[in-house]
């Protein structure tokens, strides 16, 4: 399935850490904002009015503690459909 095709609470994960770009406000630039691998759901698509062709998505994703954060802006190229692992509780890791 490609990023494109998803729509509004799909679950994504993070294809790469994720960083502040320097568009965040009050944020640090280069800040890590999600892990690479990080669970998130889409809650909105939309496009930047300089590229109508180019969708973004918001992403809310899911810290250590599994609370979801704020909404990241994210280009397809920044999320994928498939996890990379699987943490269970306690930790433990399924590859």
């Amino acid at each position: 399935m490609r990023i494109e095709d998803l729509d509004i609470g799909d679950v994504v994960f993070a294809a790469h850490a994720i960083t502040d770009d320097g568009s965040i406000p009050n944020g640090l630039e280069g800040e890590v904002l999600a892990d690479a691998g990080a669970r998130g759901v889409i809650t909105m698509i939309g496009h930047v009015e300089e590229q109508p062709e180019r969708s973004v998505f918001l992403v809310r994703f899911e810290d250590k503690n599994m609370t979801l954060g704020s909404p990241i802006g994210c280009w397809a190229e920044d999320l994928t459909v498939e996890s990379r692992h699987e943490t269970m509780p306690g930790g433990f890791e399924l590859s």
